[in-house]
């Protein structure tokens, strides 16, 4: 068993066919029918069933990705480590980050991370939903999370975290909406009859916005899975918005009032990360993260 062949073995999982992992790994799909066959060969053991057109993982094949993620991942570790013994001068980090939360905090921990590593690539994939986060990681298509989760039941508990911040919920609305006047928190008897603009099932924001729903009479008009879209479709007057706090200086910015909801509602937003030595770059975030800010060995994960 050799890394080559780990490597095709994980493109057909994670791709879903010979054909789609060849054009991922840039080989002729013939090779990496080959390179699988010889690791079954040696394996003694079908790694993969044929499902019609598809392949399915095996009972064997299932019991391998694991161990060959971990392999993979840790020839990664041990390249950039030795890169990185004169200082973390280069390389690249990837992020999976929730959308409300790339607002904040993670645009505040990336402009101190540039700051202090300014030679490190830094790539952000979008993930609506904590799973999203998991699966991301799972796949090796990010190395650090940030999710925002809503209590023990989102906790993820099967991945090394570092708490952030707990975030509130805030309803967005032009001036013109008919919000009771003053400071004071909104309660759900404040909303009576006003269209709301939800995201997607699965999210805190959404999750807020059905609560509202279920104790009103207000009604979701837009329901969007582009989060870029909120503020714009609330300054076009399609509706209110329930967003996360860390939207307010948005809203601020272009002339909507963000008030706090009254609802026991929170999300508790954290960095996580694959139980694994990480590489030295997101040990340098995690560090960074958490204000030790120290020299980037990646050595060790932080403490959940």
């Amino acid at each position: 068993m050799d890394v080559r062949q780990l490597r095709h073995f994980l493109a057909v999982v994670d791709h879903g066919s010979v054909h789609r992992a060849a054009e991922c790994l840039f080989v002729a799909q013939p090779s990496v029918t080959q390179t699988i066959r010889r690791l079954e060969a040696e394996l003694g053991t079908e790694l993969f069933l044929r499902r019609g057109r598809g392949l399915v993982l095996s009972s064997s094949g299932t019991a391998l990705v694991g161990p060959a993620r971990e392999v993979l991942r840790s020839l990664d570790v041990a390249r950039e480590t030795v890169v990185a013994v004169d200082g973390l001068r280069g390389g690249r980090l990837s992020i999976a980050s929730m959308p409300s939360q790339v607002v904040s905090p993670l645009t505040g921990l990336l402009a101190a991370f540039v700051d202090r590593y300014p030679g490190v690539q830094v790539g952000v994939r979008a993930a609506a939903r904590p799973d999203d986060v998991r699966e991301a990681l799972r796949r090796g298509d990010a190395e650090i999370g940030v999710v925002a989760t809503g209590g023990t039941a989102e906790a993820l508990a099967d991945l090394d975290r570092l708490p952030l911040e707990v975030q509130s919920f805030v309803l967005v609305a032009r001036d013109d909406a008919l919000l009771p006047p003053g400071p004071d928190d909104l309660r759900m008897s404040d909303l009576r009859g006003l269209p709301l603009i939800a995201g997607q099932p699965g999210t805190g924001m959404r999750r807020v916005a059905d609560a509202i729903v279920a104790a009103t009479d207000c009604r979701i008009a837009v329901e969007i899975e582009h989060r870029e879209g909120l503020l714009p479709l609330v300054l076009s007057g399609v509706g209110v918005a329930v967003v996360a706090d860390s939207w307010r200086p948005l809203a601020d910015a272009v002339g909507l009032q963000a008030r706090r909801l009254a609802v026991e509602d929170r999300l508790d937003v954290a960095l996580v990360w694959q139980r694994h030595r990480l590489g030295p770059a997101p040990a340098a975030f995690v560090a960074v993260a958490g204000g030790t800010d120290g020299p980037a060995s990646g050595t060790s994960a932080a403490p959940r």
